[in-house]
């Protein structure tokens, strides 16, 4: 399924609405240009099984690109737009990338990143001139629009932070399917089992580049839906397009609920939220209380599923059956099979807490350029089960419940923050000697990153280098990755071999 069947039977629906400005990407347009950008794509040398990078704000222009690539049989890699020149590099040129698309608004970024990126060969922008960069309407403008007869399916390959704190790609195994068989992909049946249609609207306040928008954005295109897209997350304004649009579904992440809810209930109740059937959120756990008030507002339309960029399989839960089991990110959907194992990977009765595996035929990944961490991922003698790591039980009901992360990984505002990097960072500055970073509760974002450092000898605590320090690490990697505190103590606690007890630091700062 795509865009070119609606494209046919009707053009002049909106297949992207940005929300702010009303701009609409209708199903002809999109079509068209994604036709013509697949058929430019092939000009420039792109094969199937290449890579092309997309570094962009969300602009309806990135879903053109997106469906040209996916429609060539390439990898397309869409970037965090909030890491620093050398993170964004880095990505940039693991992935192989011979194409580079970025958005105007990124003009800097893509500069900053041009002597640091030497795999790739082109670099295209839209929605304003980038110096170095080819227009990507100009480019694509004498492009044909009839589609090819060989349009081979491709995929995303997104990064997700490895245990080092590197990102590491994810990519998925090609099907050889054309674009428009039926590829069972199991985004779209989760969008169909939550009720969307042809007349159904999308929306998500969330950066296009993070796994589950962009995904599921696509899922609505292919369903002949509407994605309204906003051009961030402001909560009383996201209630205006809920209702302006009439939104039928929407995607969030627990700290956008807990926003929702820190509004005066004047301006809550001020919108109407009848047109919403199914508001779906993951990514990280949801406060009980929050999600039950949330219930309350909206109704019992707020679903929740389980899963991961990696997405070897997935869970999801009803708002009946969440009432009956708060807490619980649900039961094994879409064809998986879930299965907690001990560290020597047996199973685990239900009620005993273990490492999540999937089971989940056609789910099979690899980390890009990475054997060692692919291997990592499966279990040791059971093939197509595959963990990211996360911990957790099942119930006698076979619902899941995640009690943690096994590499201490923080998780603040739905978006995976790994310790080490910051560390690696800290690290090196002149005033300190040791340093640990740690997650710690947070009410708005589930968890906030926290730096405790035992400094040199000869240096004071204080204010002052606490905010040097967080000003320090802003300079070297993403700010949303940075400490928002600073605890400074006289030793960190280490074994004779100099291991970090993490675990005994995490209960220190515990709340009694």
């Amino acid at each position: 399924m795509y865009p070119g069947k609606y494209a046919a039977e009707a053009p002049h629906r909106p297949a992207v609405v940005e929300a702010a400005t009303g701009r609409i990407l209708t199903y002809r347009d999109l079509e068209d240009r994604s036709v013509q950008f697949a058929y430019w794509l092939r000009e420039q040398g792109a094969m199937p099984g290449d890579h092309i990078a997309v570094l962009t704000v969300n602009d309806a222009t990135a879903l053109e690109v997106y469906w040209g690539a996916v429609r060539s049989g390439l990898y397309v890699t869409f970037v965090n737009t909030h890491l620093t020149p050398a993170e964004t590099a880095y990505i940039v040129d693991d992935c192989d990338a011979s194409i580079l698309v970025v958005s105007a608004p990124l003009a800097a970024l893509a500069e900053a990143i041009a002597d640091s990126t030497p795999k790739v060969r082109i670099r295209v922008a839209f929605g304003g001139d980038v110096p170095g960069h080819v227009d990507y309407r100009t480019a694509i403008a004498t492009m044909p629009t009839a589609p090819p007869d060989d349009q081979p399916r491709g995929t995303d390959m997104l990064y997700s932070s490895g245990t080092t704190g590197r990102p590491k790609g994810i990519r998925p195994y090609l099907t050889g399917a054309q674009i428009w068989e039926d590829s069972g992909n199991h985004v779209v049946r989760t969008l169909r089992s939550y009720g969307f249609e042809e007349n159904s609207v999308y929306f998500s306040p969330a950066p296009i580049y993070h796994a589950a928008p962009l995904r599921y954005a696509a899922a609505a295109i292919a369903l002949g839906g509407t994605v309204v897209m906003a051009s961030r997350f402001d909560a009383e304004a996201t209630l205006g397009y809920l209702e302006r649009y009439r939104v039928t579904h929407s995607q969030w992440v627990p700290t956008h609920f807990v926003r929702f809810m820190k509004l005066p209930a004047e301006v809550r109740s001020r919108h109407d939220m009848s047109s919403m059937q199914a508001a779906f959120h993951a990514a990280a756990p949801c406060p009980v209380e929050v999600k039950r008030a949330m219930i309350d507002w909206w109704g019992e339309v707020i679903y929740e599923y389980y899963s991961s960029t990696e997405s070897p399989g997935s869970t999801t839960i009803t708002p009946q059956q969440w009432l009956r089991k708060p807490g619980s990110v649900g039961r094994a959907a879409g064809g998986s099979v879930v299965h907690i194992c001990s560290d020597d990977g047996a199973e685990l009765p239900a009620g005993e807490v273990g490492q999540i595996y999937f089971e989940r035929p056609g789910s099979e990944f690899e980390y890009y350029n990475d054997p060692d961490k692919t291997a990592e991922s499966r279990h040791p003698g059971r093939p197509g089960w595959s963990t990211t790591g996360d911990l957790g039980y099942l119930d006698d009901d076979g619902f899941l419940f995640l009690t943690g992360r096994k590499k201490f990984t923080i998780i603040s505002g739905g978006v995976n923050i790994y310790p080490e990097e910051i560390e690696a960072a800290l690290t090196v500055h002149p005033k300190v000697f040791d340093v640990a970073v740690i997650g710690v509760a947070d009410d708005e974002m589930g968890e906030s990153v926290k730096a405790v450092v035992q400094l040199a000898p000869g240096v004071d605590a204080g204010e002052a280098v606490a905010s040097e320090l967080i000003e320090y690490c802003r300079s070297r990697v993403a700010r949303y990755k940075c400490p928002r505190s600073v605890e400074f103590t006289a030793a960190l606690p280490r074994t004779a071999t100099g291991k970090l007890l993490k675990g005994a630091l995490l209960d220190a700062s515990s709340p009694r």
